[in-house]
């Protein structure tokens, strides 16, 4: 079963405000629950670009860390991007970045298609665990975004 995650914001910055933060992979940290252990292990070459690479370190579980390596499969700049998991722990992850005009500065778009392997079992596993953690990591991740652009405005 495909289950997505849709979220919107707006900033009262600049397309190329947000841009630069967004496209930064290095910036993802910030804007993460310190408990899932966030940390870039591989991020090569400067910006963003179709290709790239970047591969982290996440906490899935207390003291259970995996790698999670993703590529951007689509760019056009200032405008979206798309990161898609090629190693991790979903059996699909497609990630979509978009940056709309809006009269109030800029309304970022988080669009996330994914799965979870291991068949019902990890159709249970969603149910009581990952939908939640989800849910709370980009409720995180909104605030955090809020309290870094909406405060500096």
């Amino acid at each position: 079963m495909i289950h997505t995650i849709h979220q919107k914001q707006v900033l009262p910055i600049s397309r190329q405000e947000a841009w630069s933060f967004f496209s930064r992979p290095e910036n993802l940290a910030e804007i993460t629950p310190p408990d899932v252990g966030f940390q870039i292990m591989h991020n090569h070459g400067d910006g963003t670009f179709q290709g790239k690479i970047i591969s982290y370190k996440i906490k899935v579980f207390p003291f259970v860390t995996m790698t999670w390596v993703t590529e951007i499969t689509s760019v056009r700049n200032e405008y979206n991007f798309v990161d898609d998991q090629r190693i991790g722990p979903y059996a699909l992850w497609h990630h979509q970045h978009h940056f709309h005009d809006h009269p109030d500065g800029i309304e970022m778009e988080d669009l996330v298609h994914y799965t979870l392997p291991f068949g019902w079992f990890g159709q249970i596993a969603h149910m009581f665990f990952v939908k939640n953690k989800l849910k709370q990591i980009f409720e995180f991740r909104r605030g955090a975004i809020a309290q870094k652009f909406l405060a500096a405005s």
